[in-house]
């Protein structure tokens, strides 16, 4: 488990906690899990957003473009990581815009937490799910995205290797940062 320097302008306990890392990390597994030990609230933002649109990722995606999701993606994070007692789970390329990281770095009250895999746990934890996840077909695409990644996922207050954590593991180490805070 390693901290960045960001976590030591955090002076308080978390009042929320946000996930992010790459697809397969955990975030939807370990959130509910975490938010169940908290008594908190647990919220998918990717859920939130085919909710709200009332159409799956993949056609926002297919009928709008990136860019439009990527805006719509931001807009919803940004509402969200305003609220207290909740465990936000991040689309696993929420990190890639800037914006969305800084205001997840230095929002007050916000532990912004990387669920670190290798791409190796990736294509094992994800296997079975191309239908939904047509990235992983694209071996090459996939591994440069990873890669591309990385840095970003790693500059949150916080980066728990996860491979060979449990679930019930994961939320431990969290709890544990969370409350050194």
């Amino acid at each position: 488990m390693t901290t960045s320097d960001s976590s030591a302008s955090r002076s308080a306990a978390p009042r929320r906690i946000v996930l992010t890392g790459f697809m397969g990390s955990g975030k939807s597994t370990v959130g509910p899990l975490l938010a169940a030990r908290l008594g908190w609230r647990f919220l998918d933002v990717d859920d939130i957003i085919e909710a709200e649109a009332g159409m799956s990722i993949a056609e926002i995606f297919a009928r709008h473009g990136e860019p439009a999701f990527r805006d719509i993606e931001h807009a919803t994070i940004a509402r969200l990581a305003s609220q207290d007692a909740l465990v936000l789970a991040l689309g696993g390329g929420a990190i890639e815009r800037a914006e969305t990281r800084d205001l997840l770095l230095n929002a007050p009250g916000t532990l912004l937490v990387h669920l670190e895999v290798e791409l190796a746990t990736t294509l094992a934890r994800c296997r079975g799910t191309e239908g939904t996840r047509p990235v992983l077909a694209d071996q090459a695409n996939l591994a440069a995205r990873y890669q591309r990644r990385l840095p970003l996922y790693r500059a949150a207050h916080v980066s728990i290797s996860v491979d060979a954590l449990t679930p019930e593991q994961v939320v431990d180490a969290i709890l544990r940062v969370a409350r050194a805070a």
